[in-house]
């Protein structure tokens, strides 16, 4: 999952930044609200922590603009304003949610696992898929009870599959959702990615849809047959 910080405090920036790619995602960052405003609304992002008051375009007018060019990916304010009026302005302008400083990093981690969960449809921290288990509170994945070791790219890679399973995910919006701006996007690298976790998991729930890119298949789903979906190897 790929997230956009845009805070002013380089220190504050820099601690959000951390902890995020620690906790697993791809961050881009951003300092002041006309770079930030460029970043939503060019690359593809499954969420933003947005600060209010920043410098050249304030936090609030870069949602609006957002929102009315139709940017729906999940939003939360930072904000350090105690005013009630000003958090009604917030969601009022399309804030997902927010957080007034000062605060915990836990808290703006737990705040935005709930928004990737309801953006994506899921009710609990733990996704399941079949006998795979991945708890995105503590990036623990597990196949059939056992304890599977992965990178972060390769935890990256499944945890943005399971919270998109059963949907054809092509190798664009992978890598587009994957990776930082800074990473080196090659082509290649998320086959070699999926033939990983394929080996990992030993178990064949990603599936290969020629031509158009990758499915995790629920074995617990079925079709409109009433057989299991079943997946297909590279």
């Amino acid at each position: 999952m790929r997230l956009l910080v845009v805070e002013d405090d380089p220190d504050l920036n820099r601690q959000l930044v951390d902890a995020l790619k620690e906790a697993g995602y791809a961050v881009d960052s951003a300092t002041d609200g006309e770079d930030g405003h460029f970043l939503g609304d060019t690359e593809p992002y499954d969420a933003v922590v947005l600060d209010i008051g920043l410098p050249k375009m304030d936090g609030l007018t870069v949602l609006e603009n957002w929102r009315a060019d139709g940017r729906t990916m999940p939003v939360l304010l930072l904000t350090a304003r105690d005013r009630w009026s000003d958090k009604v302005a917030g969601i009022d302008a399309g804030a997902d949610d927010y957080v007034a400083k000062p605060f915990h990093i836990e808290e703006v981690l737990a705040r935005l696992r709930a928004l990737l969960r309801r953006a994506t449809g899921h009710a609990s921290n733990e996704l399941a898929c079949g006998v795979i288990r991945l708890d995105t509170r503590t990036s623990r994945v597990t196949c059939n009870g056992s304890l599977v070791k992965l990178t972060s790219h390769e935890y990256r890679l499944l945890a943005y599959l399971m919270h998109h399973t059963g949907r054809i995910v092509s190798r664009t919006e992978l890598t587009e959702h994957l990776y930082d701006q800074d990473f080196d996007r090659d082509s290649n690298t998320i086959e070699v990615f999926i033939g990983r976790l394929r080996k990992k998991l030993d178990t064949e729930v990603i599936e290969t849809v020629r031509g158009l890119g990758y499915r995790l298949n629920d074995p617990d789903d079925t079709g409109a047959d009433g057989e299991p979906v079943r997946g297909e190897s590279a």
